[in-house]
């Protein structure tokens, strides 16, 4: 999933266009992105928006379809109302421990193929990523910058470089935990498409698999950095060819870079996810 569309769950006028954004996921919003007051609303709209789209099952080539739900209470409400067979997951709002995932997904005993996304949001929510990566049902990781600003008092830069240590850590606490590598935060300014081609390209250098979107005019952009560029599958096409030419053990591409079984790890990983893009 390159690309996840964040959508208001109380606005049917989205929800109807959601779909066909080119985005490789939606994510429906239940928590921040609606009043307070209008969540209950909002989830009986999302729910009924789900319950009339095909089971995820019956449509492998259209995009993942989540719901963002609130924590606590609220939040194991949203998932017993929401949990359908065309949901391929919930992003559970500011985990911070292990036992909210297990809170919410024993409100979903009945559907076995829902994932959940925990969304880190605080200083307690990074410190235990490694211990939430390895939670029920967790799919993937997101993190949450602007609730972690405002937690820790962390004040970025136009670079970002604030956010290093945070960023790291999810992509660390994914890979050992095998998940897929996790979702970039979101870039709130949606107008400045080359400011956003470059901290996309920053994000996926540092390990991430994809990025949310609060936009549709950024989702080509984002699906753009994170497909291998047709030279960039040559090349690896290349280091592969040339490790089976010289046989086992670490060789040379020919121009003085070493390729060992770490470098063909990386070509391989490149290839399939072109593969996937077709």
């Amino acid at each position: 999933m390159r690309t996840a569309l964040y959508v208001p769950a109380d606005r049917p006028d989205m929800l109807a266009k959601a779909l066909g954004r080119g985005a490789d996921g939606v994510i429906v919003d239940l928590e921040d992105a609606v009043a307070p007051e209008a969540r209950e609303h909002a989830r009986d709209v999302c729910s009924a928006w789900l319950r009339g789209i095909a089971p995820a099952a019956d449509r492998p080539d259209g995009p993942e379809i989540w719901v963002r739900v609130n924590p606590g209470a609220r939040g194991r409400a949203d998932a017993r109302a929401v949990a359908s067979p065309a949901l391929t997951g919930l992003v559970v709002a500011k985990t911070e421990r292990v036992g909210d995932l297990v809170a919410v997904a024993a409100e979903l005993e009945g559907a076995p193929w829902i994932s959940l996304c925990p969304l880190l949001e605080s200083a307690a929510a990074l410190l235990s990523a490694p211990l939430i990566a390895r939670g029920p049902r967790v799919a993937r990781l997101q993190l949450g910058e602007a609730d972690l600003c405002a937690d820790t008092g962390i004040s970025p830069g136009p670079d970002g470089r604030e956010l290093l240590w945070p960023r790291a850590q999810l992509v660390l606490a994914s890979a050992a935990a095998g998940l897929a590598a996790p979702l970039a935060p979101v870039a709130t300014d949606f107008r400045d498409l080359d400011a956003l081609r470059r901290s996309t390209e920053a994000l996926r250098r540092l390990g991430f698999g994809g990025r949310s979107c609060i936009h549709p005019a950024q989702i080509p952009v984002v699906n753009d950095v994170f497909t291998p560029g047709p030279d960039e599958v040559e090349r690896a096409r290349a280091l592969l060819r040339r490790s089976e030419e010289k046989g086992a053990g670490a060789t040379s591409d020919g121009s003085g870079h070493m390729i060992d079984e770490a470098v063909l790890r990386g070509a391989r990983r490149t290839i399939a996810a072109a593969a996937r893009r077709g």
